[in-house]
């Protein structure tokens, strides 16, 4: 039976989002953001946190952030999991099982279930390098995603806790028994954590090197990308494969996955670099200028800001050429709304990444 979904809600619970119907980004970003926001819930029920740690722990992971890297694990699921299944948009005949179905689905789906632990990992991974880089000892920022950082909400002592905790849990949540997942699947966890764990060492490495480079008069761009291949970039690597093992990608669609996914990580940064100077603070939800303040070498200090834009919308067309001819679409027009993505999760993504003002 072909199942064809508006809603994003079930009287079991959320509808899988690699089962909604592809109407537009926002109704897939949606459902994953709904998803995820029930899921962080879960794994706080299960890890049993002593206050203040839950708490702060709880005021990190549910602030206003884009949620870039969960979307990317949803986003390269679906699409490998749609290119691999070929599926049709006839309508439902037998719309009386529906409920039947979705409840055997979320029950038994162990690879769908499998991305939303992948989608976890990723943001937990990604808010405890936040609430560290924040600190008084790193970049010393009091606001993020529009609201205190963890520190000046909590303080000090409460949020270094709140990043070490929350990294550990990234690694936990691939295995964990928690409610409303389906046991873990060993095999897939396993390919998880190989991609996962390299990449997280080489997102801390990478902040390192920059902190080093803000010692340096001045840094080439080739030494800056390096710098942002693992900072920022590593962890896009970790999301893009993460999402497409648990779909079951091919040896080439992983290749094309890695591929874009290093193009979109860098592409991603320099957009950050951009819009740290042409964007405010309401907008952004932290500090503008920020980059400059603290004389950091970026992509805007090298070349300009034009000449940064282009460079930046160039990588983001790489990114869409590597994928597309695995995901059998054809070229993206400059629609961003889910026109021209051809029903595609991913390609959809990196068009919404293209127009981010935050």
């Amino acid at each position: 039976m072909t199942v064809s979904l508006t809603s994003s809600t079930t009287s079991t619970g959320v509808i899988p989002f690699d089962f909604v119907s592809f109407q537009s980004t926002e109704q897939f970003h949606g459902a994953v953001r709904e998803q995820l926001a029930q899921d962080i819930e879960v794994l706080f029920a299960y890890a049993k946190l002593p206050s203040p740690l839950v708490d702060a722990c709880r005021y990190v992971m549910t602030g206003q952030g884009k949620l870039v890297r969960p979307l990317m694990v949803a986003s390269a699921f679906a699409s490998i999991n749609s290119s691999n299944n070929e599926r049709t948009d006839e309508p439902n005949d037998d719309i009386d099982t529906l409920d039947t179905d979705l409840d055997a689905l979320l029950e038994n789906d162990s690879d769908y279930d499998m991305s939303r632990r992948a989608a976890l990992a990723v943001e937990l991974l990604h808010t405890y390098s936040l609430v560290h880089d924040d600190l008084p000892c790193m970049d010393d920022d009091e606001l993020r995603r529009g609201q205190p950082t963890a520190h000046i909400a909590f303080d000090e002592a409460t949020a270094l806790l709140a990043g070490d905790v929350l990294q550990t849990l990234a690694f936990e949540v691939l295995t964990a028994e928690m409610p409303t997942f389906a046991p873990f699947d060993a095999n897939i966890a396993s390919q998880l954590m190989a991609i996962f764990a390299p990449r997280a060492r080489r997102m801390v490495s990478g902040q390192m090197l920059d902190l080093n480079a803000e010692a340096s008069a001045s840094i080439a761009q080739d030494d800056l990308e390096a710098i942002h291949r693992d900072k920022t970039g590593a962890l896009i690597e970790a999301a893009m494969l993460m999402g497409g093992v648990c779909a079951g990608a091919t040896a080439p669609q992983r290749m094309a996955l890695q591929e874009c996914a290093q193009y979109i990580g860098l592409a991603f940064q320099v957009q950050d670099d951009v819009l740290d100077v042409t964007m405010t603070t309401d907008t952004l939800g932290k500090p503008a200028g920020s980059d400059e303040k603290l004389d950091k070498s970026t992509y805007v200090k090298l070349m300009g800001v034009d000449d940064a834009t282009s460079y930046a919308q160039s990588l983001f067309n790489d990114g869409r050429a590597a994928i597309s001819n695995e995901l059998h679409s054809r070229e993206l027009g400059a629609s961003i709304d889910g026109v021209g993505t051809d029903n595609d999760a991913l390609l959809a993504l990196i068009e919404w990444l293209w127009s981010r003002k935050k």
